[in-house]
């Protein structure tokens, strides 16, 4: 911790265009898709968002180097880009796992016991929130909402709502996810 009279060090990214690997170009699929936003918004800052949300499908998260790559097709500056980035949670600014589990935590989920589902979720794949499971395959992250209060508890793993969660079926999901992924790593 630091004090009046000695400056916390805080570490700043380097965009320096010497620092650049191969990573910060862009894909032409990516470009593609990126291109194709360009028709909903009125500027190309407005899109730095959709990039951002493409470029991470394409390569799990988004790196320094990647989002360089969005900042320097976009012409914005990267800071801009990084509070983008770092304000809305689905913009993953590390590695993740191939699923991420986004576990609610609303008053609603609360009451509907999912202190005791997280507890199951994290003693099954060995983690704790934050954390990606030793296969890479799992991450879990709190939310504080996923907006299916009425359907409590809930999670989304990927892009797909799991609602009215009980062990039973958090392990099913689970399970499946597991079996997928050892069934496409043998193809």
């Amino acid at each position: 911790m630091s004090s009046v009279f000695e400056p916390e060090v805080v570490e700043v990214m380097d965009f320096s265009k010497a620092d650049r690997s191969t990573e910060t170009q862009l894909s032409a699929e990516e470009k593609r898709e990126i291109d194709a936003e360009f028709s909903h918004y009125e500027d190309k800052a407005s899109v730095g968002l959709e990039a951002l949300r493409i470029v991470q499908k394409h390569r799990g998260w988004i790196s320094d180097q990647s989002l360089q790559a969005v900042s320097d097709y976009l012409d914005i500056p990267p800071a801009q880009l990084e509070g983008v980035a770092t304000f809305f949670q689905l913009i993953f600014r590390q590695p993740v796992g191939k699923e991420v589990i986004l576990f609610c935590k609303s008053a609603s989920c609360w009451i509907m016991g999912c202190a005791r589902l997280q507890a199951h979720i994290e003693q099954k794949l060995q983690i704790a929130p934050g954390q990606t499971s030793g296969d890479g395959i799992f991450t879990l992250l709190e939310t504080p909402c996923l907006g299916d209060c009425d359907k409590a508890p809930v999670m989304m793993v990927g892009e797909e709502m799991h609602r009215n969660l009980t062990e039973q079926t958090i392990d099913e999901i689970i399970d499946n996810k597991k079996r997928r992924h050892a069934d496409e790593s043998t193809d």
